[in-house]
């Protein structure tokens, strides 16, 4: 048969004074299965004129000569340091002491919130009695505490407020809950923050780039169309491929340049005059033409990206050259 653990008198002890004394004064209160004890032993709603208030609490109680101190008590702090000072509810620790027949507390999440790291121990002051006397005054005081708008409980039934005061203990908000789906990607957001806003800022600057994609995706089949029936001694795929990459290189390097902090007006000039000829004209004749217009297109399709890529790279390693040059000129 199992055996029952010597020290469960002790810790009922202190559990069942504390639960006589709150509802010896109407207060509500909801003890946590052993099960389930996280570093608090029960839940409290406080009543006042015989109705409830939004003011919750969570209690931790402690019995037994190991919590005595010289000038007055102490409770561990464990493992519960996050818990405890993030809660939304206050955490209050109890000492019991069973000699005196006395109860001792101390807020738990005020104090923890004034440190940055676990203390190991809170001090419990030998004056900070509990008892038909001072209840009144711990009412107020923490009450006081958790006047705070974020620390208030409210809910239709007592079920939902009690399921709500169980998630305040953890620190989980409503309105900051953690949401499954998403949480894992927000720990890679904040991980990779920098990173991100880097990606941020040269999304918004390849908009252009995006949009000139979607378009070349839309006018594909139109480019087609066009070449087929202005001239049937050249490949389709490979005018339009060959039109297409000079258009995307251009477009990329006016993207590093305004990465780089320039503008580049004679490049986005020529890019746009190129980009709205070619990208109109099977809006123009969409079947193409035979005659002397189809065939012009045809051949400047071929020529301007052939003599364009080649003007392009040529410039741009000239002024990179250039800029290289300066940054070695010893200073006058």
């Amino acid at each position: 048969m199992s055996t029952v653990r010597g020290s469960r008198k002790i810790e009922r002890a202190g559990v069942n004074a504390l639960r006589t004394l709150l509802e010896e004064h109407d207060h509500l209160v909801q003890e946590i299965d052993g099960g389930n004890d996280h570093g608090e032993d029960m839940i409290v709603n406080f009543t006042r004129g015989s109705k409830r208030t939004p003011y919750w609490i969570a209690i931790q109680v402690k019995s037994g000569k190991k919590y005595k101190r010289v000038n007055g008590y102490a409770i561990p702090v464990d493992d519960h340091f996050d818990d405890w000072r993030q809660s939304r509810i206050p955490i209050i620790g109890v000492v019991y002491d069973m000699k005196k027949k006395e109860l001792f507390w101390v807020n738990l999440t005020e104090q923890l919130r004034s440190v940055d790291e676990s203390p190991g121990w809170v001090q419990v002051a030998n004056t900070s009695r509990l008892n038909s006397d001072t209840i009144d005054t711990f009412y107020a005081e923490v009450a006081a505490y958790a006047g705070d708008a974020r620390m208030r409980i409210r809910a239709a039934s007592q079920e939902d407020a009690l399921t709500e005061a169980v998630r305040a203990r953890h620190g989980l908000d409503p309105e900051t809950a953690p949401n499954p789906l998403f949480e894992e990607l927000a720990d890679f957001a904040l991980r990779h923050e920098e990173r991100l806003r880097v990606f941020r800022k040269d999304l918004i600057r390849s908009l252009p780039i995006q949009v000139l994609v979607l378009i070349m995706l839309w006018e594909w089949p139109r480019q087609i169309r066009f070449v087929e029936g202005s001239a049937d001694w050249v490949n389709p795929v490979v005018w339009v491929l060959t039109l297409y990459h000079f258009m995307l290189f251009m477009a990329l390097t006016i993207f590093f340049e305004f990465r780089a902090g320039r503008v580049p007006k004679e490049t986005g000039r020529w890019l746009s005059i190129i980009a709205g000829n070619f990208l109109w004209i099977p809006i123009m004749d969409p079947d193409g033409d035979d005659g002397w217009w189809g065939t012009f297109w045809i051949y400047a399709g071929w020529l301007v990206p052939s003599f364009g890529l080649k003007f392009l790279i040529i410039s741009f390693v000239g002024f990179a050259r250039d800029r290289k040059k300066k940054q070695l000129e010893p200073d006058m």
